[in-house]
């Protein structure tokens, strides 16, 4: 069975356009375990736009499965991720204004800086994972790094499903062949949904995990949040 981590980030951008504790993102997360989601991922922002610091820190005893938290390497976030210690960090290499990631790393001209923050997690017992997007190579040097997984960056994949789902599917699973060739464990992540989620799983061989947040949080507006994990979960059968 592939894992399901639900990014709840943006329950807490709900909660920030009201103020106040509504909805409550500790308690999202709690029924989002108790509904069988294998993991909760956070991506807290320098702006603290949606995921607050507080609210790392405050998820981190209430996680009973994986805590997954995504975010650039700044040395701020990796006060916070060493502080919480989390299952696992997943390094993206986000501007911090943008809306959401949208790449992954070039991770041949940032082997230093990635290499050095593998190193650091690493010794604190943190599973690590980067962001990449599909090119062979460049997953190749992903892990000479030293990490554990990389995560797929899925945002193209979704943008060609509807046209052609081979087409659309084929450099992943490449790149798939190419992570387990060298060691790597694969997660994936970006615009993955109930239309394209089950395809890509049987078409993408070696995948451990998809974190989904977006797609997941305004399914559950319509079906309702237990309902719709147990959709994902099917997907993922």
């Amino acid at each position: 069975m592939i894992n399901l981590s639900v990014n709840v980030n943006k329950i807490a951008t709900l909660r920030n356009a009201r103020g106040g504790n509504v909805p409550n993102v500790q308690q999202v997360a709690i029924d989002c375990e108790r509904f069988g989601a294998n993991g909760i991922t956070v991506h807290p922002r320098p702006d603290e736009r949606h995921i607050r610091r507080s609210d790392v820190f405050a998820l981190r005893p209430l996680v009973r499965t994986e805590f997954n938290i995504e975010g650039y390497p700044s040395e701020q976030f990796m006060e916070l991720v060493l502080s919480v210690k989390p299952t696992q960090a997943t390094l993206v290499p986000d501007a911090p204004d943008v809306l959401t990631s949208s790449a992954g790393w070039d991770v041949m001209a940032n082997m230093e800086l990635l290499t050095g923050i593998v190193d650091r997690l690493k010794e604190a017992g943190i599973r690590t994972s980067i962001f990449v997007g599909t090119d062979l190579d460049n997953i190749r040097a992903a892990a000479r790094t030293g990490a554990d997984r990389v995560e797929l960056y899925t945002g193209p994949y979704a943008e060609q499903y509807d046209d052609d789902p081979e087409r659309a599917v084929a450099p992943f699973a490449a790149a798939a062949m190419a992570a387990h060739s060298v060691g790597l464990g694969l997660n994936a992540g970006h615009d993955l949904n109930l239309h394209n989620l089950k395809f890509f799983q049987q078409h993408v061989p070696h995948l451990m995990e998809v974190s989904i947040g977006h797609a997941l949080i305004a399914d559950a507006l319509y079906l309702g949040l237990e309902a719709t994990i147990h959709a994902y979960k099917d997907c993922l059968k």
